[in-house]
């Protein structure tokens, strides 16, 4: 009989033949010799108009993320109201705090401005010229 430890090995034995036979079924089945055509970008079947690498705007990531923290917060929400009832005052309780720090993140995410689609870009030349006029400011204060 193996130890636990032995079976911990076995299964990480498996693992790594599985990952290195993927590996290798991918460089067996590849294609070898790629063309021109073979190495182009495909989308949808339209020819890509322009390079096709450019830069995506970071607020999608941003809004997509938020989106997917706050969903999987909200599925704990699904478990404890089918049983609400057996729990007691103290399930009531702990949601509710628990609640309370979502929709706190919520409000801090919302007051960051993070779900805004259009953020205005701040003017940089003008927040340069109020630097240089409070060093100019100050420095007419030590004379």
């Amino acid at each position: 009989m193996l130890s636990q430890f032995g079976t911990i090995l076995i299964f990480l034995i498996v693992g790594v033949l599985v990952v290195a036979g993927a590996m290798f079924a991918a460089r067996v089945l590849r294609p070898h010799r790629p063309n021109a055509e073979k190495l182009s970008t495909y989308e949808c079947g339209e020819d890509t108009i322009g390079p096709s690498w450019i830069k995506f705007n970071i607020r999608f990531y941003v809004v997509a993320l938020i989106f997917l923290i706050f969903d999987v917060e909200v599925v704990f929400l699904f478990p404890w109201a089918l049983v609400y009832k057996n729990l007691g005052m103290y399930a009531f309780i702990e949601m509710m705090i628990f609640l309370v720090i979502l929709v706190a993140g919520y409000a801090y995410v919302w007051g960051k401005g993070d779900l805004d689609w259009d953020k205005p870009r701040p003017n940089y030349l003008q927040l340069v010229r109020r630097r240089i006029n409070a060093i100019n400011i100050v420095g007419t204060e030590a004379k």
